[in-house]
């Protein structure tokens, strides 16, 4: 497929509790490769796209392993940096039932985040490309990544590249460095032109609440107040989840647009849920992959949604399915054998 999307984020690596079990309970890892603009990457390759990951790998061998994993399924390597430091890290404990999953971090000090701004010629890497995507996870790690990710989208913006932003707000990873995630995000979001969030991301980056009685309409609202606040703005786009237990969700989506539209994407059932991490990213890849082939608006957004939905089914963080299994979801194809 024509056009080039350009991602910027961290590698990571994933260490998950095998079989739903709790942290060490037994002296084994399920390990994944991961990493929000890293899933994004990957997805986007595997349905056709021209893409490309910007990051910093340690120089040491789990630094190469998962430059090989992201590499495998397509996704454009050669502007990866190696630096001195170690590989970020996350560990994941599964939920079941009532108990819910949990994410710890241990990403401080990683390679990535510790990399200087100065060392990305955005000038060059970002040269002849369509689209540039990064996360709200990339500032949220530190100083030095916070600038990177400002500089970025400034001159994705100057070269006339169409800036995608995920709000992917990580508390967590704000409090460790004590940095002020509505200052860093307003200056980011200002360059964008589709924009993954909802009421919450908007609540915190504008430092004000959306209190109307249900979910869609703290959405309109939410995004109405970014258009006005973000100029360049022109699509905003979330997924709506109802969690019924840890593995029954329904899973909808919704698109507003600057001159007003309001297009939905209906709920999915997700029963039996393999693996919800991901899920966000393979709807980014999803709504940026129709955007890219000239789906409209809501054609993008179902894609997304039914890529969304496919990824619960996925172990890892990636998305590993193609445009086929995506249209199948999306015109609500039979679960027959494919023979």
């Amino acid at each position: 497929m024509s056009g080039r999307i350009v991602c910027f984020g961290e590698l990571l690596l994933r260490l998950a509790a095998p079989e739903r079990q709790l942290m060490l309970q037994s002296p084994a890892f399920e390990v994944h490769v991961g990493g929000a603009e890293a899933n994004v990457a990957v997805s986007l390759a595997k349905f056709g796209h021209l893409a490309e990951l910007i990051s910093v790998i340690p120089e040491n061998p789990l630094g190469m392993a998962a430059l090989g994993e992201i590499r495998k399924h397509g996704v454009d390597t050669r502007n990866i940096l190696s630096a001195p430091g170690r590989m970020g890290l996350y560990f994941l404990v599964q939920g079941a039932m009532q108990r819910p999953s949990e994410v710890i971090y241990d990403r401080a000090g990683s390679a990535f985040a510790s990399t200087q701004p100065a060392r990305y010629d955005w000038q060059t890497l970002l040269t002849g490309a369509d689209w540039f995507h990064v996360s709200g996870v990339t500032p949220a790690l530190g100083d030095s990544t916070a600038n990177a990710a400002m500089e970025a989208v400034r001159t994705a913006r100057k070269l006339g590249l169409k800036v995608s932003f995920d709000g992917n707000f990580r508390p967590k990873l704000w409090q460790a460095w004590q940095g002020h995630a509505p200052t860093i995000l307003r200056q980011i979001m200002s360059e964008a032109d589709l924009m993954f969030a909802d009421h919450r991301d908007m609540a915190v980056v504008l430092e004000t609440d959306f209190a109307e009685s249900n979910t869609e309409t703290q959405i309109q609202s939410a995004a109405s107040a970014a258009f006005k606040a973000f100029p360049h703005l022109q699509k905003f786009t979330t997924t709506i989840r109802v969690q019924h237990s840890v593995d029954h969700h329904s899973i909808s989506a919704m698109m507003v647009t600057r001159d007003g539209q309001v297009h939905r994407a209906p709920a999915i059932e997700l029963t039996s849920i393999v693996d919800r991490i991901g899920a966000g990213d393979a709807f980014a890849a999803g709504v940026l992959h129709g955007l890219t082939v000239n789906m409209d608006d809501r054609q993008a957004l179902c894609f997304g949604l039914a890529a969304a939905a496919l990824k619960h089914s996925i172990p890892g963080d990636f998305n590993l399915l193609g445009i086929d299994d995506v249209a199948a979801c999306v015109a609500e194809e039979r679960y027959d054998v494919r023979r």
